[in-house]
């Protein structure tokens, strides 16, 4: 993104985020020089982030939950008070995680329209067909991005569910038993966090690939 911003510049995209006027963000944000290829360059940076912390995020809820199930103790209040607290972590990621792709596909797909509507403009045919071809194999990229970022956005809620059953479950039976039937659980959690790592891994380094060849 460029350093020369104005304030009124960010001011105005500001105002029109929160007004939700996304073609009026675009068209302030062209005249001040920022043009939609960047934004897309930045907001896939933000999505790409954004996995890795819901990532790490998650890879900390699988070790809370395991010390939750190994837990003997007797202060099951604080072993409930740390689960819950993880589980609002990870809620809060995976909620940053589906705005960010949204903000990216949002932009995409503006890019993509501008584009094809520009290949129009040409007097050349065989500069429009360069340019054509260009867009089909950036707008291919750009599909096989979204896709692994979708394919790990997809995992978030499957290991959230047992998780917030857990949560629920030892707010309303905090006792030695509840605390044993969270072992049941226990092997489901692992396995969807294993596969959600292995999707969210795979999704940022798409994002990175993506990203290098908008910067070529």
């Amino acid at each position: 993104m460029k350093s020369g911003w104005t304030y009124l510049g960010l001011l105005l995209a500001l105002l029109m985020v929160f007004c939700g006027c996304q073609s009026m963000y675009y068209g302030a944000m062209d005249k001040i020089g920022v043009h939609k290829r960047e934004i897309m360059v930045d907001r896939v940076e933000q999505a790409r982030d954004a996995q890795k912390d819901a990532k790490q995020q998650f890879i900390n809820a699988l070790e809370q939950f395991r010390s939750v199930v190994a837990y003997e103790g007797s202060d099951l209040q604080s072993m409930y008070d740390k689960l819950r607290s993880t589980l609002n972590k990870s809620e809060d990621r995976a909620a940053k995680v589906h705005e960010r792709i949204q903000a990216v596909e949002d932009v995409s797909e503006a890019l993509f329209k501008e584009w094809r509507s520009e290949l129009k403009q040409y007097s050349s045919a065989s500069l429009r067909r360069d340019s054509e071809q260009k867009m089909v194999q950036t707008r291919g990229k750009y599909e096989k991005l979204i896709g692994a970022m979708k394919k790990a956005e997809s995992g978030l809620e499957p290991v959230l569910v047992p998780i917030r059953d857990q949560v629920l479950y030892l707010k309303h039976n905090l006792n030695a038993k509840a605390i044993g039937s969270l072992s049941d659980e226990l092997k489901s959690v692992q396995t969807n966090v294993t596969s959600l790592i292995r999707d969210m891994e795979n999704a940022i380094a798409e994002a990175d690939r993506f990203i290098a060849t908008l910067r070529e």
